[in-house]
Formats: structure tokens, sequence, C-alpha cells
């Protein structure tokens, strides 16, 4: 809009001179051609053009706003409305975020509270959520939890400390391997787990599994209808993203309905894999809730977080914040932001229209000054009523 203002303001003024002078100077009826130049300044007044944009993004985004979707400018609204591809985190997103543990298979030997006591000394440090499932999994069991020195995170993979001198190890199955940590008694329980929707953290103490433990993450109860009411809104695909093993997210995924899934990823890997939707499908969005998540949603189209659940860095990065752990309201951002960019192009075009008229009318005197001032104002009645029915709850 600024840049047509920087071209038409300049040109509208100098027609309204040029049909000043030019016809006092042949007719000499000065007063006439005057008056005809303030009917060519008025008809072409883009007031009703200029606002029909900026009242039309106020009422959708305070509408947006009483429905617990925060927007951050209209910009993003029109972003909104192009999306054809969204990207979705697993969990916290998909899944509610809270999971638990369902399984524990120790080793010959072990115990499954000295596994689970073990595995908990690590991860009472971590704020993943499966740390915290386990963590609330040992208090349950009443077992002593030793403390862990020397812990390390390690980022999309899990942790690692020392407990009473020995070298413990709390990871996914894909980074025990890489550990060179035999898995050789647990071939089968792994694909087991995961083939249940169940996410296998590996124990291994001084470089030998203790055993494996079995964490399910609970779907979110409108995933589903959610997932189908993005589709129905005009979302070509749906793409999972998430740190957790393939079956497993493969699992989930099948249960909801998303198209595709991409798993065992890192934190870069998401938003190198958002970057790569938007170079092949144009526009898109990613929903996340973590820290984690925060470059996915700073390299997206539209980054979409999980408000009560997300992280503030999650919060601070993206341009939309859900106020709800409610996936129904994604598909509700969707159906505002595409509504929005109906009502403004029947604006622009009405706008258009409307100039298409009276600068010709003004120009050849069929058009007189109060006319041209009613038709000028009521234009901007129309697109400001046109605008504000995106209030309408």
């Amino acid at each position: 809009m600024t840049r047509f203002a920087r071209v038409y303001s300049p040109a509208v003024l100098f027609t309204g001179v040029a049909v000043a002078v030019i016809g006092g100077i042949l007719s000499d009826d000065w007063s006439g051609w005057l008056e005809r130049a303030a009917t060519v300044l008025v008809a072409a007044a883009p007031c009703a053009l200029v606002i029909s944009i900026p009242i039309s993004y106020v009422a959708a985004i305070g509408n947006a706003s009483r429905k617990g979707i925060l927007i951050k400018g209209g910009v993003y609204l029109e972003d909104l409305a192009q999306v054809r591809v969204m990207a979705l985190d697993k969990t916290g997103t998909v899944t509610q975020g809270r999971p638990a543990v369902v399984d524990v298979r120790p080793a010959p030997g072990r115990a499954v509270d000295e596994l689970i006591a073990v595995a908990a000394a690590v991860e009472q440090r971590s704020e993943h959520p499966l740390a915290r499932a386990i963590v609330e999994h040992a208090n349950t069991t009443g077992q002593p939890v030793p403390t862990a020195d020397d812990f390390e995170s390690l980022t999309g993979a899990g942790a690692t400390g020392r407990v009473d001198g020995r070298n413990v190890l709390v990871a996914s199955p894909a980074y025990t391997e890489r550990s060179n940590i035999a898995l050789d008694g647990f071939a089968d329980v792994v694909p087991a787990l995961q083939a249940k929707g169940q996410t296998a953290v590996v124990v291994a103490v001084d470089g030998t599994a203790w055993g494996v433990v079995g964490i399910a993450d609970v779907i979110r109860p409108n995933a589903a209808a959610a997932i189908a009411d993005l589709h129905a809104v005009g979302l070509d695909q749906l793409v999972m993203l998430t740190g957790d093993n393939q079956t497993t997210a493969e699992a989930i995924a099948a249960q909801v309905g998303i198209d595709e899934v991409r798993a065992d990823l890192a934190p870069e890997d998401k938003s190198r894999i958002v970057g790569e939707l938007a170079a092949a499908h144009g526009r898109v969005a990613m929903v996340g809730d973590g820290v984690n998540d925060a470059p996915a949603l700073a390299a997206a189209s539209v980054g979409i977080a999980m408000g009560t659940a997300g992280s503030d860095v999650a919060l601070e990065t993206a341009d939309v914040a859900l106020m709800a752990d409610d996936l129904s309201k994604l598909t509700e951002a969707m159906r505002i932001g595409r509504r929005t960019r109906k009502v403004v192009r029947q604006n622009l075009i009405l706008s258009l229209i409307i100039l298409a008229v009276l600068i010709p009318g003004a120009l050849l005197g069929i058009l007189a000054l109060p006319l041209a001032v009613l038709a000028h104002e009521l234009s901007e009645l129309f697109v400001i009523s046109n605008g504000l029915r995106l209030a309408r709850r």
C-alpha cells in the first residue's frame, strides 16, 4: 500500500492541477474548471482502498483473540490464508505432552525398581517430558533415588551422568547403538514397544544395557477430529516432526490421520525440514510447544505455539499463539485467515471499481462535486461494514 501511494498520490495531485490549469486556459472559465479539478481530487481519493485492509485485519485479530488465538500482526493472517502445508511437533502438540511409564523390561539379574532408580537419578535433572515420566514413576515405587553427578543433556537423544561412581546413559535406542552399546538382549523388545506406539528408552550402566523403559504419551482427545478439519479447510499435507523413532511416530500418525512422518530428528533437523517444505510448497506453518521447536517456528512462514503448554521461548518466537491446548483452535485460525483474505479482496475490488467509475466521471464533468463526495463516503461506509463482519463471533 505504501508503494502504491508513492505513485498514486502524486499522480492524482498532478492530474487535478493539470485539469484546472489546462481547462482554465483553454476556456477562460477558471471557476468551473477549478470546481472540476476539486471533483477529480475528491473522486480519486483512495480512502476506501486505504482503509479496507487495516479495518479487516483489526476486526479479524480482535475476533481471533476472543477465541483464544493470539495473532501478532495482519501479515500473519495473510500468510495463514495461503498455507497449504503444516508441520506439527508430536510431543505436547499432537499428544498431551504428559507421558507415563507403561512398561519396564530389565535385563536378566536386574530388578525393575533398581533400573528405574538408576534412570531417575540421571533424569531428575532433565526437563524433557520423557525424563519427568521416569522420575514420577520412580517416586511411585518408593525406591530411594540416588544423586547423579556430571549430568549432561544429549539434545534430542537423552542424558548421561555418574551414579555411585558408575557411568549411566539414559537414551534412545539409536543413540545407544551409536555409542557402541550392544542391545542384543533387547532385539525384540524395542520393536515390540515401538509398534504399540511407545517410546523405548534404554538404560545403560558402564557400557552395558540394564534394561528398556517403555513410555507412552496420550494422544489429545480431539487430535483426529482436528486433523480431519485441517484437511477439510484446505491443507494439502500435514507432516509430523519428532525426535522419537519412526515406528512409534508412524503408529501415532496413523491414529490421528497425519499424512507424513519425519522421525529421529534433532531440533536443527526440524528447522531444516521446515525450510525444505517451504521451498517445495510455498508458505508452511509449523506448530510446536517446546524450546526445541523454537528454531522450526522461526523458520516457518507462520510459527504457531500451543499457548498454555508452550515454553516462553516458543511463545516469543511464534507468530500465532493458541492460548489453550486445543488443536481445534488451529482450524479456527486457518478459517479466520482465509475469511480475512476473502473480505480484503472484496474490499479491494470494490474500491478499485468505484475509483474506475468516479475518476472518469469527474474528468468528463459528468459527476458533480456533491455527488462525488456522497459516492466517496458511501464507499467508505461499505468497506468498513464489510470489514467489520470479521469481528462477529
